[in-house]
């Protein structure tokens, strides 16, 4: 039996891609191509759908000159 781990429970956000290209004025598909990936893999991390490795998680935060904290929904819940 084989697991996928990259897959994520449903309606589950852990990562801010998505939002993240909506402040930076860039598209999945300009990411896409900045990382030499293809699209559908970089829509379903924009929908939380499959979350990338941490390694190409580094690779989307220097791409977007962002920390990688950033790409991250905070663990800690508020006051």
């Amino acid at each position: 039996m084989v697991f996928d781990f990259t897959s994520m429970a449903e309606n589950k956000t852990y990562n801010r891609i998505k939002a993240v290209l909506a402040e930076k004025g860039r598209t999945n598909i300009w990411l896409a191509e900045e990382l030499g990936k293809n699209k559908t893999t970089v829509s379903k991390w924009c929908t939380n759908d499959v979350q990338p490795p941490i390694e190409t998680l580094f690779k989307i935060a220097d791409v977007l000159e962002v920390d990688v904290r950033e790409l991250l929904v905070s663990n800690v819940k508020k006051g």
